[in-house]
């Protein structure tokens, strides 16, 4: 039976990390010791759900945790150090503090620890999130005890609406463009003046027209989208934006 630990502080524990090639020791007290910490928890390294969904939309929505009084946010898993060290080089991750519970003592002590001989895995964390504050839980997300991987409450949209649910979340912005495009580099320069974080997808030539034409009805580049908005073309990106 998991362990709700809502009220009690966490374990106290020493990681053993690997850091620019030394190795370091890092303790619960100075994780949490102080502070206010976000926390997920996840079954590993690598795989799908955690590496498409769970951890990269903790750190989308760092900003909007950390100017909701979260002084730093964790993710935990039964993996060594060298694992999670490779895992944060091939996520976004930079707003992360990365956990590498390897013993699993950490999620022992959490009441997390649950065999997963069946797939290989031997004990890894179940998937939870949680807010502690100066040590002691207060608030935790532990995903129901259900066949498989279930990701319903833990994610990183629950825990920030627990902190605040009026919380500003960073806006979601995408530039389709093409390679050596005077206007889709317009439209990137007025997007980062105006303190948008954006992605760009460049399109190729032999399939920009097909793609433009199904997701805004438009044949040219760039085409900017916020928030599942169509914004559109330089022109109109200047014109959104004009002071």
């Amino acid at each position: 039976m998991l362990q709700n630990r809502e009220g009690q502080r966490v374990p106290n524990v020493t990681f053993r990390i690997r850091e620019n090639n030394e190795w370091k020791n890092v303790t619960t007290a100075e994780l949490f010791d102080g502070k206010t910490v976000a926390v997920f928890s996840l079954p590993g390294a690598f795989t799908p759900t955690c590496s498409s969904t769970h951890l990269p939309r903790f750190n989308e929505l760092a900003p909007a945790f950390f100017a909701n009084g979260v002084d730093a946010i964790l993710c935990v898993s039964v993996n060594d150090t060298f694992v999670m060290n490779e895992w944060a080089k091939d996520q976004e991750a930079s707003n992360l503090v990365m956990i590498p519970d390897g013993n699993g003592d950490f999620t022992e002590g959490m009441g997390m620890l649950v065999d997963k001989a069946d797939l290989g895995f031997g004990k890894r964390s179940w998937r939870y999130s949680m807010l502690v504050k100066n040590g002691v839980v207060d608030k935790m997300f532990i995903e129901p005890q259900e066949p498989g991987d279930p990701f319903k409450v833990s994610d990183a949209d629950t825990l920030l609406n627990y902190i605040n649910p009026t919380a500003k979340k960073p806006d979601q912005v995408v530039v389709f463009t093409k390679v050596g495009c005077p206007h889709c580099a317009r439209a990137k320069a007025v997007l980062a003046e105006n303190g948008y974080d954006f992605v760009e997808v460049p399109l190729d030539n032999k399939i920009r027209g097909k793609v433009l034409g199904a997701v805004s009805g438009k044949m040219t580049a760039p085409q900017v989208f916020i928030n599942g908005q169509l914004i559109g073309s330089a022109d109109e990106v200047e014109k959104r934006f004009a002071k």
